[in-house]
């Protein structure tokens, strides 16, 4: 069974990814835009394992019905194609990636006519359509090539204030992860006071044996880096480009949190971006509603994933909106999670302040008070989902020594404490894991936090 998740369908490369599936839901996709009347589609691909041919037979099944569809000419970010849909003219976007899944996922995101993720109504009538789709005969057309990336840059250029970057030397690490952000840096940069050394810069479809996830396991070979060269920061992407990780001036992990975090105090403090709502998912730190408060903005959580951020831009003036998982949206720019633009911002925060990240970090701790967070991921055997699903119908008063002040069932089950520390507990929606995430004022309570919550799946 074909089922998308929270950004886009993702499944094993031979066993439910195959051509045939990739052609069902191509068609699928075109027959919904058919029956909008739309006609303009661009196609792209990332760094995985044959992402190319697959893309390629998108391109097909789109023609044969008679699109006129572009094919991105190299690899490209995700962030690219919602690029081309917003500012290119384009009518929806496909994506060929498994963004930060294993090796050995391919998958196939939508970018709606806005430039986001496309809505759950839109992906809800594609998988309508899917189990209707029987016989389907495809055309081979030549490609009809289209480059991006040099629009895409001018246009990111031109969201940022680039004379900030030709005010001080900083050298800066980036990490690709073997993913297709690989260079989107050192075109950007070029020419500025900023060094750029690029690690894990080039294509490996198995992404050095591990996911291309963001995330502290994942990131000690640019954490080394930044401490050999002393490097003022490094920067990860995973491996769309649509999503970030920050490795300090010393080469310590800075966790997702804080760079949502970091990114709204830029926004709303420094570029005075004030007319409109914040967005956070249910897995974002609380520290973002704090900041809103002392601001005069407004802040409204949703489920975790994009699509739901972009339900509320649709329907609101949304200024900022990010998810725990290192995706953030600038929407002035686009509508969508953009590793290369959040970098960006970061930078010219770093450069404004004239302070290391880590100092820049105590003094928000200063200001809003300390958050320290961390999140486990539990295998999901059937009994584990089980437990979940009784734990959300009768969430506890309290756990262990913390009080519950408030609970919310949005997203799986979040516990808020007494003091705001909070627990979340829900299913991912790309893999079978259940995802628990903690955030407390001290690293003491976080640790009390995940045992008592461990506790509860014994």
């Amino acid at each position: 069974m074909i089922k998308f998740g929270t950004d886009g369908w993702r499944a094993v490369i031979g066993e439910t990814f195959t051509f045939e599936n990739v052609r069902r839901v191509a068609y699928a996709h075109a027959r919904v835009l058919q029956k909008q009347g739309k006609n303009r589609v661009i196609v792209g691909y990332d760094h995985r394992f044959m992402s190319e041919n697959f893309a390629l037979e998108v391109y097909k099944v789109f023609k044969t019905l008679g699109f006129d569809c572009y094919l991105i000419n190299k690899p490209c970010t995700t962030p690219m194609v919602s690029f081309a849909v917003k500012y290119m003219g384009f009518d929806n976007g496909v994506m060929i990636t498994a963004s930060h899944n294993p090796p050995e996922y391919n998958g196939y995101k939508i970018k709606d006519s806005f430039g986001g993720s496309a809505t759950p109504d839109f992906i809800a009538q594609v998988e309508e359509e899917i189990r209707k789709v029987e016989d389907i005969k495809v055309e081979d057309h030549k490609p009809d090539y289209i480059n991006v990336w040099g629009d895409y840059i001018r246009v990111v250029k031109s969201k940022v204030d680039m004379e900030l970057f030709f005010q001080r030397d900083l050298t800066l690490v980036h990490d690709a992860m073997y993913g297709s952000s690989v260079g989107t840096y050192s075109h950007t940069l070029s020419g500025t006071k900023l060094s750029i050394l690029n690690i894990r810069s080039y294509r490996d479809p198995l992404f050095g044996g591990h996911a291309p996830e963001p995330v502290e396991k994942n990131l000690q070979p640019l954490m080394l880096k930044v401490r050999a060269i002393s490097a003022d920061m490094g920067i990860a992407n995973d491996g769309d480009g649509d999503r970030i990780a920050l490795v300090d001036e010393k080469g310590n992990f800075v966790n997702s949190q804080l760079i949502y975090v970091l990114l709204l105090y830029h926004l709303l403090k420094n570029k005075k971006l004030k007319d409109g709502i914040v967005v956070k998912t249910v897995s974002t730190t609380f520290l973002a509603d704090r900041i809103c408060k002392a601001e005069g903005v407004e802040i409204k959580e949703v489920a975790v994933g994009f699509k739901n951020i972009n339900e509320l831009i649709l329907k609101e003036k949304v200024i900022f909106g990010g998810e725990e998982s290192g995706g953030y949206g600038i929407i002035n720019f686009l509508p969508e999670r953009d590793g290369l633009f959040t970098g960006l911002n970061i930078l010219e925060l770093l450069i404004l302040k004239d302070k290391p990240l880590s100092e820049m970090i105590e003094n928000l701790f200063k200001e809003y008070g300390s958050a320290y967070y961390k999140r486990i991921d539990l295998h999901a055997q059937e009994d584990k989902k089980q437990r979940l699903k009784e734990i959300i119908k009768n969430p506890p008063e309290r756990l262990g020594s913390f009080k519950v002040s408030k609970v919310s069932t949005i997203d799986g089950l979040k516990l808020t404490f007494e003091g705001d520390g909070w627990l979340l507990l829900r299913a991912s929606g790309t893999e079978p894991l259940i995802r628990v995430y903690v955030e407390m004022p001290s690293e003491r309570e976080v640790e009390e936090v995940i045992q008592e919550a461990l506790r509860m799946f014994q």
